[in-house]
């Protein structure tokens, strides 16, 4: 059973902060390889094929460049999501759901740094 506490200790806080700020640098830097074959317009060489190959080349190239785009709205969003986590361990909120105000589990903490809301309040979500 849960204890009953208001908010994490500091201690638990430096270790989410340790994890989330190691998740910020992993996700910074899959954002920039996205971002990178995003910007990525080189030539595979089809000037030089018939059309319909060409149309296919640039229909998928398109295709591709829509994928990274919302890869990268979304990688933009969980580095934000982190840094906010960041925010609510500085003012010590870190951990205490949005809705029901008690203290989300460590262990899901763990999995899903950025959680705002417990279990219980996701399933009221439904």
């Amino acid at each position: 059973m849960q204890d009953e506490r208001v908010r994490y200790n500091d201690s638990d806080l430096q270790e989410f902060k340790k994890l989330i700020k190691e998740k910020i640098d992993k996700a910074e830097k899959d954002l920039q390889l996205i971002r990178e074959s995003f910007i990525n317009d080189q030539n595979n060489g089809t000037d030089d094929t018939s059309p319909t190959f060409k149309a296919f080349e640039e229909g998928a190239e398109t295709l591709s460049k829509e994928q990274n785009s919302i890869l990268a709205g979304r990688q933009e969003k969980f580095v934000r999501d982190l840094k906010n986590a960041l925010i609510r361990i500085e003012n010590k909120t870190y951990g205490v759901c949005r809705v029901t105000g008690k203290l989300i589990p460590k262990e899901r903490l763990l999995a899903v740094p950025h959680a705002t809301l417990s279990i219980e309040a996701k399933n009221m979500q439904r």
